[in-house]
């Protein structure tokens, strides 16, 4: 019996994270488009709809203590490293199910409660037409009255120019039968040649190349989840608004979040058409045309209450940001999902010059002498550019904060299972309520500082860290290319880890992750 419903499922998806998912980053989605947010500095409850490799839910779990966190996937390899992950944080507040959307939406797991957030990230638009019917009935099964979902998936019209090399990807592997990590592969060394021999339509559609050159380099496990269910198929933000409308859904904004500022990314002419335009889907529709939208990171609520003016400014008052980066490294050239962007001198400067000293609310920003004068709005989009660009987190401040002892014993789970593999590439925070992005060699200098808080020389950490390295038969990349002697691997590892001592152990205090 086939259980899988044209879904790939015969080789794991890789271990994303995705911190749009997190509760305090969809009130912060809600309150740049004046919607109430959900308070979670009390008790709240929390599902995640298709979890993969369980990664997002539990650094959730880790950093939000006082949620209830739930999360389901069919695949029983994903429950089985999920639930691993989660027993060796110690975690108590996550619950993880190996069950198909269908069971979901019939009520199998008859404890379950209801909920304030539902998320899912890519998967609707990968399943079969009946499957985002049983989505849509779970959520109108569960979802409380005011209650968030978030849903990612692949939109039109950017995908239009791909869905042919995506039909040739799944027609090679209809033609092959074998496992899907095997066809991918040789899927994609049969476009390589067909791209050589100039083919036509590859000719035709030169942005394709982003994509054709993601065949050669991407990891095979994602491609594989990308490209290679039979049930595959973009969509609209319209038909996806329509589906949701029937759970009494109302949509509110991006997850991208400069999203909400429009001005970044249409100019008079274009938001003179959008504003034609009063229905909401059609909005939007417009403005993914504009954008050639490929991905779409939608929020939606149940029962959307506008908040007043003065609330709004209340709410952005209490948002804050952390930097990520050096502060002289910070860019003020942003390159984002809406394009380009030139963050202007007279804000971020004072901006990035106050973050440098400490993390700090909007109200705190706001009481600066080179800002006297500016919006509130102003202030909070320079945060939501430098969160957008990766430089900076978002958090709200003032609000009470775990212990971050959950988070912490997630964090050592984490740093430990990088001695064996590179599959987890982020810890959490209490701070955040959110997850960090961690690269390998930082994840392991956190493990030896953990082991030796006490001796964080630089010469001593980099000899722990080759160790365990070395021990994977793995070695250091400079300039895209890997280094082949030891005394090479030795420098480049030293270089990295004076960079990481001097700049991140402090900012892991702040964020309470050490």
């Amino acid at each position: 019996m086939d259980w899988t419903a044209g879904y790939a499922s015969d080789v794991e998806y890789t271990a994303g994270f995705y911190q749009e998912q997190s509760p305090a980053y969809l009130n912060f989605v809600c309150v740049l488009n004046g919607v109430e947010p959900i308070p979670i500095d009390k008790p709240f409850t929390y599902f995640e709809l298709g979890f993969g490799r369980g990664l997002t839910v539990n650094l959730l779990a880790a950093s939000n203590p006082q949620g209830q966190f739930y999360a389901a996937d069919f695949n029983p390899a994903h429950v089985a490293g999920a639930r691993d992950l989660a027993k060796a944080a110690e975690l108590t507040n996550l619950t993880l199910f190996e069950d198909s959307f269908e069971e979901l939406a019939a009520g199998k797991e008859l404890n379950l409660p209801q909920f304030d957030f539902i998320t899912l990230h890519g998967i609707y638009t990968w399943v079969t037409p009946e499957n985002q019917q049983h989505i849509v009935n779970f959520i109108s099964r569960y979802l409380k009255p005011g209650g968030i979902v978030y849903l990612s998936y692949n939109a039109m019209p950017g995908w239009a120019a791909s869905l042919p090399l995506q039909r040739l990807l799944v027609e090679y592997g209809d033609a092959f039968p074998n496992r899907s990590d095997v066809q991918i592969k040789g899927a994609a060394e049969l476009i390589a040649r067909m791209e050589t021999a100039s083919a036509g339509y590859f000719i035709a559609n030169t942005n394709l190349k982003p994509r054709l050159d993601g065949l050669k380099t991407a990891n095979t496990n994602y491609l594989v989840h990308e490209y290679m269910h039979k049930h595959w198929a973009p969509r609209y933000h319209a038909d996806i608004a329509r589906d949701l409308a029937g759970a009494k859904m109302d949509f509110v904004g991006s997850a991208e979040l400069p999203l909400a500022y429009p001005a970044l990314y249409l100019n008079d002419e274009k938001k003179v058409l959008i504003n034609t335009i009063s229905d909401s889907a059609m909005r939007e529709t417009m403005k993914d045309y504009f954008l050639n939208t490929g991905f779409r990171k939608d929020v939606f609520v149940r029962g959307a209450r506008k908040l007043s003016p003065l609330k709004q400014t209340e709410y952005l008052a209490q948002m804050g940001a952390v930097l990520l980066i050096p502060h002289e490294k910070v860019n003020r050239t942003l390159k984002l999902a809406i394009g380009e962007v030139q963050g202007k001198d007279e804000l971020f400067v004072p901006v990035i010059n106050a973050l440098a000293k400490r993390p700090g609310s909007v109200s705190e920003l706001m009481k600066l002498p080179d800002l006297q004068g500016q919006s509130i709005s102003s202030v909070m989009q320079v945060l939501v550019l430098l969160s957008a660009s990766g430089q900076a987190a978002l958090f709200f401040a003032g609000q009470s904060i775990s212990s971050g002892m959950s988070s912490l014993k997630m964090n050592r789970a984490i740093a430990l299972a990088a001695r064996y593999n590179d599959d987890y590439q982020a810890m959490c925070s209490p701070v955040l309520g959110n997850g960090v992005t961690m690269p390998y060699v930082e994840r392991l200098v956190y493990l030896v500082s953990l082991s030796s808080p006490a001796n964080l020389e630089v010469e001593t950490v980099t000899q722990q860290v080759w160790q365990i390295i070395r021990g994977h038969g793995r070695s250091m990349v400079k300039d895209g290319v890997a280094l082949v002697s030891e005394k090479d691997n030795l420098e480049e590892l030293k270089r990295q880890v004076a960079v990481i001592l001097t700049h991140k152990l402090a900012l892991w205090e702040s964020l309470k992750m050490r």
